[in-house]
């Protein structure tokens, strides 16, 4: 019963997503915001809200390694699964600014995460934690990234833009969808938290675990989906941009967040992941430096690196 309460809690996250997604951009439309920034921003970002909902909802309880165990897992899955299987499809190209600007910050924010976690590991404290003031140094960091994202918008040629299209909603309607997507998106996390711990009770499992792999996996769905759909129309560039901006907001904003919520204690099983996190992030960042894309080869090479650190974390639990 649980697994499908588990479904349940991850269909209102998916389908919340989306209809807050789409209320955002039609009222951001009306409001005459330009469609790029909809694109980086309320896009990017609506496909993180399950793991920001979970994340948040995990802090609340005490749950740290439901927080930190989704936010490795989901960036993990994302350069590994949603890239790997991307490019499978269609050779994934990568944007010169997304090289030099993007995957960059990306590798920054990943490392902050890490130093920022290590307490006991670099200072020799007895306890690894994720401090609130930690948590306002990673706001900090975001706010300069959506900065960063408001320049690049309206810096942009029409002919950038226009790969974006915006539904045209009714002003009402998209309030609606908004106010239903969000709350979808809170009830969703409440039901994934809630049943995804009782599966971890039951199996003998330990939380991070649970957080690394079963909702990780479930709250990633949207970034699966968004990118392998970018890709297979050709709008590659859109697959990488996606991941990328996901992956920021999951460290700097969900992660940020949820240790002012509640500092983070962070197991020290988890500096493994959090080190294998960085060699992906640096792989995937190779294969898009030497060719400006990412071609199927590597995307079978992401993938399949992808099962092997599955067999073996579960192997480890």
């Amino acid at each position: 019963m649980e697994y499908l309460i588990l479904v349940v809690g991850f269909f209102l996250l998916i389908k919340g997503a989306d209809f807050f997604v789409d209320g955002a951009s039609a009222i951001s439309a009306i409001a005459k915001v330009p469609p790029l920034l909809i694109g980086l921003t309320i896009v990017a970002f609506g496909t993180s809200a399950p793991e920001a909902a979970v994340s948040f909802v995990a802090a609340l309880k005490g749950s740290n390694d439901i927080v930190i165990g989704n936010v490795i897992g989901s960036n993990i899955f994302n350069l590994l699964i949603a890239i790997g299987v991307s490019a499978i499809i269609r050779a994934v190209s990568v944007k010169r600014n997304t090289i030099i600007k993007e995957f960059p910050l990306a590798i920054y924010a990943t490392l902050l995460m890490f130093f920022l976690s290590a307490d006991g590991l670099i200072d020799g404290f007895e306890f690894n934690v994720i401090s609130r003031t930690d948590g306002m140094i990673l706001l900090l960091g975001f706010a300069v990234f959506v900065f960063y994202l408001i320049e690049l918008a309206f810096l942009s040629d029409e002919e950038d833009i226009s790969i974006y299209d915006v539904e045209t909603i009714p002003l009402s309607r998209s309030i609606l969808f908004l106010i239903l997507g969000l709350g979808m998106i809170v009830a969703g996390g409440n039901v994934v938290v809630k049943s995804a711990t009782t599966i971890a009770l039951a199996w003998g499992m330990s939380e991070a675990l649970v957080g690394i792999t079963i909702v990780a996996i479930g709250t990633s769905l949207p970034e699966l989906v968004t990118s392998a759909a970018a890709a297979y129309k050709g709008q590659s560039d859109i697959a990488v941009g996606n991941i990328i901006g996901s992956g920021l907001f999951n460290i700097l904003f969900v992660l940020g967040f949820s240790a002012v919520i509640s500092p983070i204690t962070v197991s020290s099983k988890l500096f493994f992941d959090f080190g294998f996190l960085i060699v992906v992030t640096l792989i995937s960042y190779l294969f898009s430096y030497t060719k400006k894309e990412i071609d199927r080869t590597e995307g079978i090479i992401l993938t399949l690196m992808y099962v092997i650190y599955m067999v073996y974390i579960i192997i480890r639990n």
